[in-house]
């Protein structure tokens, strides 16, 4: 019922996921993310939020994606119906896909990332995600949103789309979080037109003086 990627950027150290789903609130249910960990993406058809912040706990206690993604996998008896990407900080990916999720479903590493997904209208949808981001003429931000789009280019969730998200992580900046949680045309639009709001103008100017990671006491002098 969701496709989704995580990436890292090799030039700056950001990390980043986007979602989509013909489901609710995608966001919520589906990215997590930690600058001292990585990215996650726990999906499926009854997807654990458990499972995505259990697999950051792993990585930011010095497991790489593989073995944080088997652990917590393993342990699960549910874990047939559900899905699980990771990326770790050096951008090594993995993923679990639980074999009642309905089809075409599976998942694609990259380097620097990983792209999933179930209920796909087909074998294509992750190539396509994975095509998407590779547009280097475009921000780490802006790539994961092609990522989205093309994924819905050639069909993404069979059943057609209601929610979508971003989220973008570096210790020097503040969390870029954005979510489209019901949106019945066209949820991964919306989600772009709200990025390029979030990052532009007085909010963009705004968010400069917020504190980071790297600078917990910023504000306005």
């Amino acid at each position: 019922m969701t496709f989704s990627i995580l990436a890292r950027d090799t030039d700056t150290g950001t990390i980043g996921g986007a979602a989509a789903t013909g489901s609710l609130c995608v966001g919520g249910w589906v990215l997590r993310g930690d600058v001292a960990a990585g990215m996650s993406a726990s999906q499926g058809a009854a997807p654990s939020t458990l499972w995505g912040e259990d697999v950051l706990h792993l990585m930011r206690s010095g497991s790489d994606a593989q073995c944080a993604v088997e652990q917590i996998t393993l342990a699960d008896r549910g874990r047939e119906h559900r899905q699980l990407s990771a990326l770790d900080l050096k951008g090594k990916a993995a993923a679990f896909t639980g074999s009642e999720n309905q089809n075409a479903k599976g998942s694609l590493s990259f380097t620097g990332g990983i792209v999933a997904g179930n209920m796909l209208s087909g074998a294509d949808v992750l190539p396509a995600m994975i095509d998407g981001f590779a547009t280097q003429a475009l921000t780490f931000e802006a790539r994961l949103l092609a990522a989205l789009a093309a994924a819905h280019d050639v069909g993404g969730d069979y059943r057609g789309l209601l929610s979508a998200a971003l989220l973008v992580l570096h210790p020097d900046k503040p969390p870029l979080t954005l979510r489209i949680d019901y949106h019945p045309d066209d949820p991964i639009d919306a989600l772009s037109q709200l990025y390029q709001r979030a990052t532009t103008g007085d909010y963009a100017d705004w968010t400069r003086q917020v504190p980071v990671s790297t600078d917990r006491d910023r504000a306005l002098d």
